[in-house]
């Protein structure tokens, strides 16, 4: 039973880490699951609870910067709320969309939302790229996120 639920863990954590830039798997609750696994493998000796909840912390925070970054990267080049709003529901629309549809929606939904609040393209255009950019960054923090998650977790499991 030990091999089976560390060998589930393991795939948990690396689909995790690819979910954290692929749409439609969720990666940081499988990366969060894969902790709760392994810990419950090792029945909570070397990975403790507060192991986990450490990894349960940073799986929030890898949700929370992956609903956040297109919104800030607009808000950061000057885009209004309309444009920010816009962003957001870029975000939504484009989870339906697929991998196109998650990496231009807030740029698009923020393009849209500030072209029809002021029809200046070029205003709409920066907050598009935006936008843009915080995707990027906030799949860079993500990633980031994902491998200090899995670092806690091996830190843990050798110690």
């Amino acid at each position: 039973m030990e091999i089976l639920l560390y060998a589930l863990g393991a795939v948990a954590l690396v689909v995790g880490v690819a979910g954290v830039v692929l749409p439609a798997i969720p990666g940081s609750v499988l990366l969060v699951a894969g902790a709760v696994l392994v810990a419950w493998a090792g029945h909570f000796e070397r990975v403790s609870g507060w192991t986990v909840a450490a990894c349960g912390l940073i799986g929030l925070l890898i949700w929370v910067v992956d609903l956040a970054a297109g919104i800030l990267g607009a808000r950061a080049f000057g885009a209004s709320r309309w444009a920010v709003v816009g962003a957001g529901v870029g975000v939504l629309v484009g989870l339906f969309l697929g991998l196109p549809g998650v990496i231009l929606g807030p740029a698009v939904g923020a393009i849209v939302f500030e072209y029809v609040k002021n029809p200046d393209f070029t205003r709409a255009a920066k907050a598009g790229l935006g936008a843009f950019l915080g995707f990027v960054l906030g799949s860079a923090v993500k990633v980031a996120l994902a491998f200090v998650l899995v670092g806690v977790l091996v830190v843990a499991l050798v110690w």
